[in-house]
């Protein structure tokens, strides 16, 4: 790394936040650095199990065929290790009972599939990889309290140990570069502040969406070959539901609502929200497991991008990744793709021969690596009744493409061709022109609505021509 990341070659890095985004562009700093140090508020578990920093860590985490790839890149073998530990692979759309906009998907073949394990058990196999490499060293139990440096650089990061009162001392540590990625909860725009740098402007959308999951062994049922259910909400349909196998025979249970309506965090009443979805059969499911936890509330879902690309007055040798950087309201399920996507972005900015890599370069690879997530989650969110925040208008240039979506959405339940486009642009592993793909496109504009099933489809379509 040179010039505006170090102007010399960059002997320390270090990474705030041992999360998923945090180990993996460690991952890729390595391969630059002499040393790279992550700083970890917490703790890191010894096996698979969940981080107090991590308090959406219980609930439904999937790992969406775009995160496989990078990960893949990133750890080669990873994703065959992660199923090697017994982490269920779901099919879709053959393996999910999926209602949408009131139709029910036909299950016909996979076009893509998920990785549905629990979030602890893929973040220790991230965790145990990452840290065997000798040029990684971790300071657990500490947080940032500030950077050291100022408006045109910063130079390493001020620490402070967790639990000691409120006399504790601070003590700086020395860097060359600095990536925050502690979270959609970052106090970075304090840090900067603190220098006399200016903090990023911030977009958020805020649906007031509300989740709360728990832990069921599902009966046995030869009726369905389905291994989950996926109710999706809309802007008329505000409730949803997500079920998935963690392995083992557990399943995770998500219900969803909306500000003043969401799942409660008691056991009757869980169980009682889900009559409101718009079909019993979450509920009926509901009434044949066995419940094997608790029920764990989270509220924190807006979307919030912070735009560090931006023309400001901010220091080399600070970069943002993950949630840090753009956070996603998770009921889409991107957030750990998005991840590793950035990490993957990190690696080719940092070694590409072709230019230098300045701090505004490598950020903005950073955010654009995370630009079809948020246009995704973001355009989804922006059409939920009660939508908060700075960014739920809409342009006039985004009518037309509104409409082709629509389009698309009324199709995709039902035509298999369109059906996998739309997967491949929700998964991370096609761009969004994917969508226009000339059989696609005549398809959208000139294809019928295909019928789909009336009632849940117990069993996967057979193959075409059997």
């Amino acid at each position: 790394m040179a010039d505006d990341l170090g102007h010399r070659a960059t002997r320390h890095a270090v990474v705030i936040g041992g999360s998923l985004a945090g180990l993996l562009a460690a991952r890729v700093l390595s391969e630059h650095a002499e040393k790279v140090t992550v700083v970890e508020r917490d703790r890191f578990p010894k096996g698979p199990d969940a981080r107090p920093g991590v308090p959406q860590s219980r609930h439904i985490h999937v790992l969406v065929e775009g995160g496989q790839r990078a990960l893949d890149e990133l750890l080669p073998g990873f994703t065959k290790e992660l199923g090697e530990l017994g982490s269920p692979v779901v099919g879709m759309p053959a393996d999910m009972l999926q209602l949408q906009n009131g139709r029910w998907f036909r299950r016909t073949a996979a076009s893509t599939s998920l990785f549905t394990g629990p979030r602890a058990q893929l973040e220790w196999l991230v965790r145990r990889r990452v840290l065997a490499d000798p040029r990684i060293e971790t300071v657990q139990g500490t947080e940032v309290v500030g950077l050291v440096g100022d408006s045109s650089r910063v130079r390493g990061v001020l620490l402070r140990e967790r639990g000691a009162g409120a006399d504790r001392e601070t003590r700086s540590l020395a860097a060359d570069l600095v990536v925050d990625a502690s979270g959609r909860g970052s106090d970075a725009a304090d840090w900067l502040a603190a220098i006399g740098a200016e903090p990023p402007h911030e977009e958020t959308i805020d649906t007031g969406l509300g989740y709360a999951t728990r832990v069921y062994r599902g009966a046995d049922d030869a009726s369905s070959d389905a291994l989950g259910v996926n109710i999706v909400p809309n802007p008329r349909q505000v409730y949803g539901a997500v079920i998935v196998p963690v392995g083992e025979g557990r399943h995770l249970v998500t219900l969803s609502g909306l500000r003043d309506d969401v799942p409660p965090s008691d056991e009757a009443g869980f169980e009682e929200f889900a009559k409101r979805l718009p079909h019993p059969l979450v509920s009926e499911w509901l009434a044949k497991a066995e419940p094997e936890s608790a029920v764990f509330g989270f509220r924190r879902t807006a979307n919030i991008r912070r735009r560090y690309d931006l023309p400001g007055r901010r220091p080399a040798g600070f970069l943002a990744t993950g949630d840090a950087l753009c956070a996603f309201n998770p009921i889409y399920g991107q957030g750990m793709a998005v991840a590793a996507l950035g990490a993957v972005a990190l690696r080719r900015a940092l070694g590409d021969t072709r230019r230098t890599p300045t701090t505004r370069a490598v950020q903005k690879a950073l955010l654009d690596a995370s630009r079809q997530a948020w246009d995704i989650s973001a355009g989804a969110d922006r059409k939920m009744p009660g939508a908060t925040g700075n960014a739920t208008g809409s342009r006039a240039v985004d009518r037309p493409a509104g409409w082709y979506l629509r389009r698309i959405q009324e199709r995709y339940a039902g035509d298999p061709l369109v059906g996998a486009a739309f997967r491949s642009v929700l998964t991370l592993t096609a761009p969004m022109s994917a969508l226009f793909a000339p059989a696609v496109a005549r398809a959208v504009l000139f294809g019928p609505v295909v019928r789909t099933p009336a009632e849940p489809p117990l069993r996967r379509e057979a193959p075409a021509g059997r």
